[in-house]
């Protein structure tokens, strides 16, 4: 990810970009964004399940996976949130060099 991060940083950074390298980036971006969004919607199913089964069974080990869901789901929100702004920095960029 800080490969990307770095990448897009450096492309709008650029005041005389490359259209096609910055379209493959944002490209690129999106599709992580997917990646991200994908581990998103597994990290809730799971802190479902897992919140359903501690009806009426022992909470330790349950507990702490949970716990470790929902810092790994904060996580994930931070990254697509910083990702999407700074994709959306990159789409700017390019649209003022058009």
């Amino acid at each position: 990810m800080n490969q990307l991060h770095e990448q897009i940083s450096a492309l709008i950074n650029t005041p005389e970009g490359d259209l096609d390298e910055i379209e493959r980036t944002l490209t690129d971006g999106y599709a992580h964004v997917l990646e991200l969004e994908a581990e998103k919607w597994r990290l809730e199913k799971r802190m479902r399940e897992v919140a359903e089964s501690l009806d009426g069974s022992e909470p330790g080990d349950l507990t702490q996976e949970l716990t470790s869901l929902v810092r790994r789901l904060d996580g994930n929100a931070g990254e697509l949130s910083e990702l999407r702004g700074r994709l959306g920095d990159l789409r700017r960029h390019a649209d003022a060099l058009r």
